[in-house]
């Protein structure tokens, strides 16, 4: 992957995920250090990213933006639309707009910035350690070559597909951009299981997130589908076979569809669509 071809690139918004970014960019050597320039309320987080980072660092969105020619959005939904009057007719005209703001919309973002070029982004949490999985949309205002950078920066932070869709941003917020709750709470429970059968809590951590772990990289490694993988593991009559009989018993399948189908619901009303 090479360099991104662009002298400066504007955050807004510094925290959790604007940071991930950051540190992937900088870690793919996509961009050095002083292309960079972070916006935050906080001047303290402004100060922690120009030491961690070598960034350039301001609490002033407009000084920001000026001469940006990509500009991300990281701000908190409930300061999107104070964010976006502000910087109304104050983003360079050639810019490209990449926002990762939680249920903001394609159309709530291109009309509250007066800006065509708009890519909207779901990503989620495990991007922070470089393997997150971020599903995206361009608007037709984007360029060929913006669509690249776009792309570029994305996978700086793991996986990344396009879609030619909105409603589908809405379901990668239910299955991957809620996806790492579901799986820390059923990691959660498996370690509560082996507390209960007499296992102390660091060594049932142990090996609850170990098993969890090496089971997605065998999964990653052989390119089978889970259930040839599970088969594997289940022998007639065994141990396995038993607690699984448990899990299908109780409604686990239908449980997770159920569950993923109620965020998707929950995300196109706070998207406005419901």
């Amino acid at each position: 992957m090479g360099k991104l071809e662009v002298e400066r690139v504007a955050f807004i918004g510094g925290g959790a995920m604007g940071g991930a970014m950051i540190a992937g960019l900088l870690a793919r050597a996509l961009l050095s250090p002083e292309k960079i320039t972070v916006s935050d309320v906080r001047s303290e987080r402004v100060a922690q990213l120009r030491e961690l980072y070598g960034v350039l660092g301001t609490t002033d969105n407009l000084k920001a933006v000026a001469g940006a020619e990509i500009v991300v959005l990281a701000v908190k939904p409930q300061v999107l639309p104070q964010v976006l009057a502000e910087l109304q007719g104050n983003i360079p005209s050639e810019a490209l707009i990449l926002s990762i703001v939680a249920g903001a919309s394609i159309v709530s973002l291109t009309e509250g910035l007066g800006h065509p070029a708009v890519v909207r982004v779901m990503p989620n949490t495990p991007a922070q350690v470089g393997e997150g999985m971020a599903v995206w949309m361009a608007t037709k205002a984007v360029s060929p070559s913006q669509w690249e950078q776009a792309q570029a920066i994305l996978g700086a932070l793991g996986e990344e597909v396009c879609v030619t869709e909105e409603k589908y941003l809405d379901m990668a917020t239910a299955l991957s951009g809620s996806g790492p709750a579901y799986i820390l709470l059923f990691l959660e429970a498996l370690i509560d299981a082996g507390v209960y059968m007499g296992f102390a809590r660091p060594i049932a951590e142990k090996l609850a997130w170990q098993t969890m772990w090496g089971t997605l990289a065998l999964v990653r490694e052989r390119g089978e589908h889970p259930a040839a993988l599970r088969n594997q593991v289940t022998s007639p009559g065994g141990a396995t076979a038993e607690a699984l009989q448990v899990l299908e018993g109780g409604g686990l399948r239908a449980l997770v569809t159920e569950a993923v189908g109620a965020a998707f619901q929950k995300a196109q009303q706070l998207g406005g669509k419901k």
